[in-house]
């Protein structure tokens, strides 16, 4: 393969990122558990603290997202992200209690996402389930006879997870990052915090996990195709998107056509969607959603009045 094995959406496996996250859940479970039990001034502190080791993770993987994974929209995430760590521990401090609501479902969230992200067992076998129904997808779509799927050819794993192109010699893989199980844990996470009947949660939790399983299933192939089979070959492409990305092979273009810019770009709106579709079932997230506007404008905005819940209205701080 002129291009071996070029990952969909490769994300690094960085030793000292993976034990400061366990590290930055745990202290976020621990101001949870303080918050359980009463103890509120030292589940600020906690938790302020948490989200201060927060962004010192997301400042050790800036180096990564921008200058070796390359993706405009993920780059402006991490950068935002630092500082944005860093506001609100300072908000807590001063005091916005109801920020607890939002560190809880990060603490969840983690708990959903690190197990697979650090299990190799549980890793492969998601990461190879993905393949194979993104491989089923494109014989469906009847590009089948052109791609095979076959043994990570990169030689970091055993996985059969690689998607080979004979006709124009170009591979791309399924990795941890294209599984999509990032976004299923936020929602997760989300819909875990809140207080809500445990069927309106249950069937929030099955709504956003199925949407984003299909639409990550169908971002897969969209992207191994547009790879394998040189889609984004247009000189008038080749020129903007090898100079914004810092590129000197032509044949990565439309990898990075379809995937840092389309799939990417257009990944913010289907999260956007999924979540107007679960707060449907679990208003309470848009408690959260109120505080993250809050933060960003700097103003009290309600998406949801009091009465609107279906559970008596209780907001959770």
């Amino acid at each position: 393969m002129r291009q071996p094995a070029l990952s969909l959406a490769e994300m690094s496996v960085i030793p000292i990122t993976d034990v400061l996250a366990w590290v930055v859940i745990a202290v976020f479970l621990g101001g949870v558990v303080a918050e359980w039990q009463g103890r509120r001034e030292i589940a600020r502190q906690l938790t302020a603290g948490a989200w201060s080791l927060f962004a010192v993770f997301w400042f050790l993987l800036i180096q990564y997202f921008v200058f070796i994974h390359r993706s405009i929209v993920e780059s402006v995430l991490v950068l935002v992200a630092v500082p944005g760590c860093l506001y609100v521990g300072w908000k807590l401090l001063q005091g916005r209690d109801s920020l607890l609501l939002l560190s809880r479902a990060v603490a969840f969230m983690g708990l959903i996402y690190l197990p697979f992200e650090t299990s190799v067992l549980a890793r492969g076998v998601l990461i190879e389930t993905v393949a194979a129904q993104t491989e089923f997808l494109i014989e469906v779509l009847g590009y089948g006879d052109g791609v095979r799927l076959i043994q990570d050819t990169s030689g970091e794993t055993t996985f059969v997870n690689t998607f080979y192109f004979p006709e124009t010699d170009r591979g791309s893989r399924i990795v941890f990052a294209c599984t999509g199980i990032g976004s299923m844990a936020i929602f997760g996470g989300l819909i875990s915090a809140v207080k809500a009947p445990l069927r309106r949660k249950a069937v929030g939790t099955v709504v956003a996990v199925a949407i984003i399983w299909v639409l990550n299933i169908g971002r897969n192939a969209f992207i191994a195709l547009a790879n394998g089979h040189q889609w984004f070959d247009q000189a008038w492409v080749e020129g903007p998107v090898m100079f914004a990305f810092g590129l000197s092979d032509p044949g990565r273009v439309s990898f990075f056509v379809a995937d840092r810019i389309l799939s990417q770009g257009l990944a913010v709106f289907a999260l956007i969607g999924v979540a107007w579709l679960v707060a449907r079932w679990v208003p309470e997230i848009l408690d959260i959603a109120e505080d993250l506007l809050y933060l960003v404008t700097g103003d009290e905005i309600t998406l949801r009045a009091p009465e609107a819940a279906p559970d008596g209205g209780d907001r959770e701080v």
